[in-house]
């Protein structure tokens, strides 16, 4: 199996770039982080990181640098693709980079705009361009998958504003690619598929709350936490998606890292089934913050 897994340097990308790698496949890292330079994000995960452990899980890793607002640097990497494999079986859009860039619960009129516009070219564009110089290379044989990475699925985002209107619209476009690609790789035999994490345990939220994998018990969150998953979840689901030779099944749907568990048998690394959307939609709206033990 042939990869990129774009937007792969920490968190969810990363999550599924290994869970590739554990899968034998071979997967190109991109992302901007890497240990010569950060990005705007200022983070010190790195892309080298994310192709070692990718290698260390049983796969072959290769880093490359790319930044996927630039189609120049995009098409370059669809180049090499093609140059060392010849063919591409899965691509990943997870690119985001914008946690620094919007406001929790805030109205347009007092959110800053410039800031609002980059994230949803950095969340939106990212993802058309990758699709645009990855897709041809993609579609040479059957059965090519292109994974949409987004925040909620459609349904639970339809009816319930997320944060602003910027984030908003980045998370439901996403969902909305997954549809159109879906469509687009229909005639080559294609899949397009839209996944979702739950309450992600990332480099980033475990840094915010001031705990580790091994403390994270410790912090002082909602409930929602308590049904927090590591990015080793959602990335066994896409992983087994990719294996899956009926994963066509599949196409043009929305669904979370809790859905593609239950359908291939998985757990997230300690043993556990978190199913957080379900937690929410089920217990916290109606009754609050309780009762979360069943869904862990």
């Amino acid at each position: 199996m042939i990869a990129v897994v774009a937007g792969s340097t920490r968190g969810t990308g990363r999550g599924i770039a290994v869970a590739l790698g554990a899968a034998g496949a071979t997967v190109y890292c991109t992302g901007r982080s890497t240990r010569a330079a950060r990005s705007e994000m200022n983070r010190p995960e790195t892309i080298e990181e994310t192709a070692d452990l990718v290698t260390a899980a049983g796969g072959t890793g290769v880093a490359v640098q790319v930044d996927h607002l630039d189609p120049a640097q995009v098409a370059e990497l669809a180049a090499r693709v093609e140059r060392e494999q010849g063919r591409l079986d899965v691509l990943v859009n997870d690119v985001w980079g914008s946690d620094h860039l919007w406001e929790w619960d805030t109205p347009v009129w007092k959110h800053d705009m410039d800031k609002g516009f980059r994230l949803l070219r950095l969340a939106i564009d990212t993802h058309i361009i990758s699709s645009r110089h990855l897709m041809p290379l993609l579609i040479r044989n059957e059965g090519g998958l292109v994974v949409e990475v987004t925040d909620g699925t459609w349904s639970f985002n339809e009816t319930r504003y997320r944060e602003n209107v910027y984030y908003d619209l980045a998370k439901m476009s996403v969902n909305r690619l997954a549809f159109a690609w879906s469509n687009e790789l229909r005639p080559h035999g294609g899949t397009g598929v839209a996944v979702t994490p739950g309450f992600l345990r990332s480099e980033a939220m475990l840094e915010n709350f001031g705990v580790t994998e091994d403390t994270w018990r410790e912090a002082k969150v909602d409930s929602a936490w308590m049904v927090s998953e590591t990015p080793a979840y959602v990335g066994r689901g896409v992983a087994a998606l990719a294996q899956d030779p009926d994963r066509r099944r599949w196409s043009g749907r929305s669904v979370s890292s809790e859905e593609l568990a239950a359908a291939y048998g998985l757990t997230d690394v300690d043993g556990s089934r978190p199913r957080v959307w379900s937690y929410i939609t089920e217990v916290r709206e109606k009754s609050g913050d309780t009762g979360w033990e069943a869904y862990r």
